[in-house]
């Protein structure tokens, strides 16, 4: 059985974006939601110091990652000089594929690290009806 994929990644807010930043992340969401459907959660964060912005998602199954690479790419791409990429966390076996566009997605937003997470032990009601 597939087990889902949890993705969080860290972004510095560069210094006067900050508007421009809540504004892209409401359009992405928008974009994902409408053309996304198996994605479980997707959610955008702003620490208290407007300083950093999460994003969290809880994919099905890495082809719902997969996709999400595919689609997103240039709305991504458009975060570049709102943002500075620190690191991206992968919970879950994405396949190396992914991993390598982790990679490349983290390069072109800054240089930040990603780190694929192995899943030892635990359980999900996430995907029970």
């Amino acid at each position: 059985m597939a087990q889902p994929i949890f993705y969080v990644d860290h972004s510095d807010i560069r210094g006067g974006s900050l508007a421009d930043v809540r504004t892209a992340m409401r359009d992405l969401a928008e974009f994902v939601e409408n053309r996304e459907p198996r994605l479980i959660s997707y959610h955008f964060y702003i620490d208290r110091a407007a300083s950093t912005m999460t994003t969290v998602a809880v994919h099905p199954d890495a082809a719902s990652l997969e996709l999400h690479l595919q689609l997103g790419g240039p709305k991504f791409r458009a975060f570049g000089a709102l943002i500075r990429m620190r690191s991206i966390d992968v919970y879950g076996d994405p396949g190396p594929a992914v991993v390598e566009q982790l990679r490349e997605k983290a390069e072109y937003l800054g240089g930040g690290t990603v780190t694929q997470h192995t899943l030892q032990a635990g359980f999900s009601r996430l995907l029970r009806g």
